[in-house]
């Protein structure tokens, strides 16, 4: 699976090499429904990385239908369905989905640090 996603990229983007120091990449503040968004973010062309920490007790603002890579890099969160499903997810999990296929948002009780991969290689029109 890792090749194919490789190979899927390869083709798609052409991105040179970058070493990202993140201490160096600004934050952005983004309120939610309740609690704070702090973003790190870098666009390539068609491609989004963010590096995204939401503070205890935040509640997204909105139900995105936006397609995401999301890797837990620290604490734990609950990606929470409009259909009423709840997934947990912790330090070391990822979810995927492409664009319009779920309306997802993010709540934590304690606060967490996720990397999200986004872009055209995940539309489904």
């Amino acid at each position: 699976m890792r090749e194919n996603i490789h190979s899927i990229l390869k083709i798609m983007y052409k991105i040179p090499f970058n070493c990202i120091d993140w201490s160096e990449v600004p934050r952005t503040e983004h309120q939610g429904e309740t609690g704070i968004a702090y973003w790190q973010t870098l666009n390539f062309e068609g491609l989004r990385l963010r590096i995204v920490e939401y503070s205890a007790g935040y509640l997204a603002d909105h139900w995105c239908q936006k397609g995401h890579i999301v890797h837990c890099l620290e604490g734990n969160f609950v990606s929470e369905l409009d259909d009423g499903e709840d997934f947990f997810l912790e330090k070391g999990m990822t979810y995927v989905v492409s664009d319009d296929l779920s309306s997802h948002r993010s709540i934590t009780k304690n606060g967490v640090k996720l990397l999200i991969i986004d872009g055209d290689f995940l539309k489904t029109k």
